[in-house]
């Protein structure tokens, strides 16, 4: 494959093509190839050095969407739907109400992918013991709390709270759309939900196959955002903070 300077050619099939920075040619970018450079330990690396960027000057930079936080392209689907809101005749009664089937449709599939989760997790029956050190609230001079439960009862909890916080968001939509006459929120509030749902921890477990390691790991990590202040931190389930925590005598009582 050509290669230039510090940049050697790669396809954009090749490992770690869903996130990072590449720089290539711009005709080698249509013709579906890109670059990255060579003293870079990993494809993965999200930023280049000063002194890169500058030897890459005549190249074209080009970056994956995938690899941003969901935050991120929430933010990106929540400032293009504004701007595809002004465009649209909430005034015409057909369109509104075409816009009200989509929102109802959205909460549906939401829910079908939770019963449907919920069934899997009944199936399964993963009875295997789990124990971890829940955070204190922020603020609180107590120690977290030791928590032991069963797989199955730990993915069940976490539904019941998905559950919840989609129930807690049709119902504030409903007194935007219904009491406050609010029309432009119907868009966002059919995709952001239904994106949230699919790229779920439960989802990605039991919907898509993944495996429960990593970041996929029980107990799930506290997902970044306003209720994540609220404690001091994720879950413990490392070994020294369990048994310390049953030393301490600190909860314990099975969860069901």
């Amino acid at each position: 494959m050509p290669s230039y300077g510090h940049w050697q050619w790669i396809r954009a099939s090749g490992h770690g093509a869903e996130t990072g920075f590449w720089i290539g040619d711009i005709r080698e970018i249509k013709s579906g190839r890109i670059a990255c450079p060579r003293s870079l330990p990993s494809i993965h690396n999200r930023s280049l050095e000063p002194t890169n960027l500058h030897r890459a000057s005549p190249y074209a930079i080009t970056s994956v969407t995938m690899g941003l936080s969901p935050q991120i392209t929430n933010l990106i689907i929540i400032l293009g739907m504004m701007q595809v809101a002004k465009k649209i005749p909430f005034e015409d009664e057909s369109v509104l109400n075409l816009c009200r089937a989509g929102y109802i449709a959205s909460n549906l599939i939401i829910l079908s992918i939770y019963l449907y989760i919920q069934n899997t997790i009944n199936k399964k029956k993963d009875l295997t013991t789990l124990k971890y050190v829940e955070p204190a609230p922020m603020g609180s001079s107590e120690e977290g709390k030791l928590v032991t439960t069963t797989v199955q009862a730990y993915d069940l909890a976490q539904l019941k709270n998905l559950m919840r916080s989609q129930m807690m968001g049709v119902l504030m939509m409903g007194v935007m759309h219904l009491y406050f006459k609010y029309t432009n929120p119907l868009l966002i509030q059919s995709i952001i939900p239904l994106k949230g749902a699919l790229e779920a921890n439960l989802t990605k477990i039991h919907v898509w196959g993944q495996p429960a390691s990593g970041d996929l790991k029980r107990p799930f990590k506290q997902a970044a955002g306003f209720m994540s202040g609220l404690q001091n931190g994720s879950a413990q389930s490392d070994k020294k903070a369990v048994e310390s925590a049953e030393r301490a005598g600190r909860g314990g009582a099975k969860e069901e």
